[in-house]
């Protein structure tokens, strides 16, 4: 009768006392060494084999903390601009601290801010009239749009430097399911903002953004 590999292995599974009967068998087997071409011992593979597994839980475990301490770093920048936006006296007040939380805290390189069916500054760039086109994609954004740079004349807000833009982050400002602006944010690296990049933080920037501007507008 002929044994697949597997047949064996189910066996040895099945009876662990199969080495335990037959111990000199275990001491007899030989097993190539996976960093080397030598024979080794079923124990000193174990040995290996057992490193080898700490050494991946090890890295898996420093990738976890590494992903907290961003973490944390995220929520506090967040906070900080949560508590100056609620600081904010007027308009002006929430784009200064919009501009230079994200710009400087955040480090996004290329922010800018477009307004539309409220009162405010008509000479102030954020109050430019936006096109039906514009407000209609805004409108119909259901969540952060992360990706290459793109969107309607959104590379157009950020001057001169918005044809070096490679990345690009469009946040919608709503009161209720009203959308009344956008919060737009550009980076030259292409990875900044990809499509697959979770949007928890830019969510929440947008929502308390909108209260803000909803409050000092009103």
């Amino acid at each position: 009768m002929t044994l697949a590999a597997k047949d064996v292995a189910q066996y040895l599974k099945d009876h662990p006392e199969f080495f335990t009967q037959y111990a000199d068998v275990l001491a007899q087997i030989t097993l190539p060494d996976p960093h080397g071409g030598r024979a080794v011992s079923i124990t000193e593979r174990q040995i290996v084999t057992l490193r080898e597994q700490i050494k991946r839980l090890e890295n898996k475990l420093a990738e976890l903390i590494r992903f907290g301490e961003e973490n944390d770093a995220l929520s506090g920048k967040a906070h900080r601009l949560d508590v100056a936006l609620a600081g904010a006296a007027d308009v002006g007040g929430v784009l200064r601290v919009l501009y230079a939380h994200l710009g400087g805290d955040f480090a996004v390189p290329h922010v800018a801010v477009r307004l539309w069916e409220v009162a405010g500054d008509a000479a102030a760039p954020e109050f430019t009239p936006m096109s039906a086109a514009a407000r209609e994609f805004a409108a119909a954004l259901k969540r952060p749009y992360c990706g290459a740079g793109s969107g309607p004349d959104v590379l157009g807000w950020f001057g001169e430097r918005g044809s070096h833009v490679r990345s690009l982050a469009l946040v919608t400002l709503r009161r209720g399911s009203e959308t009344f602006g956008l919060l737009a944010l550009g980076s030259e690296e292409p990875q900044r903002f990809y499509p697959e990049m979770g949007t928890l933080y830019l969510e929440r920037i947008g929502a308390v953004a909108a209260a803000a501007f909803d409050r000092t507008l009103s």
